[in-house]
């Protein structure tokens, strides 16, 4: 069992920036993948960013690249997301997640244990 606390989200305007946190607890995320996901309103859940734990190789999703930044601190076992140049179209809930052993697959359907979730509001 792995629990996820996130922080808290909050209201930006546009092309401001916003860091997300995920701390992790209950067991090692060794050979784990961990995502941040977002879900707005009427949408489905869709990826926006994945690392693999053990060496922090990086994924993301197109309409985030460039703009967004995963990294992991694997001391304290917590993930980030660094969101930059935001706009009114990142306004969503972003939660994190992690799946059991990693294998590359970001979906929603291969995470099995998640946050929260956080609402990010950004203003135009």
């Amino acid at each position: 069992q792995v629990q996820l606390v996130e922080s808290e989200g909050g209201l930006v305007q546009t092309g401001g920036s916003l860091r997300l946190s995920c701390a992790a607890s209950g067991r090692t995320l060794r050979n784990s993948g961990m995502g941040w996901f977002r879900q707005a309103p009427g949408k489905e859940r869709e990826h926006v960013a994945g690392i693999r734990w053990n060496d922090g190789t990086t994924k993301y999703a197109d309409s985030v690249k460039g703009r967004f930044t995963i990294s992991r601190d694997y001391f304290v076992n917590t993930v980030y997301l660094q969101m930059n140049s935001l706009k009114p179209e990142d306004t969503a809930v972003y939660y994190c997640a992690v799946t059991r052993v990693y294998s590359g697959n970001f979906s929603p359907g291969a995470m099995v244990y998640w946050g929260q979730g956080t609402q990010v509001t950004v203003s135009s």
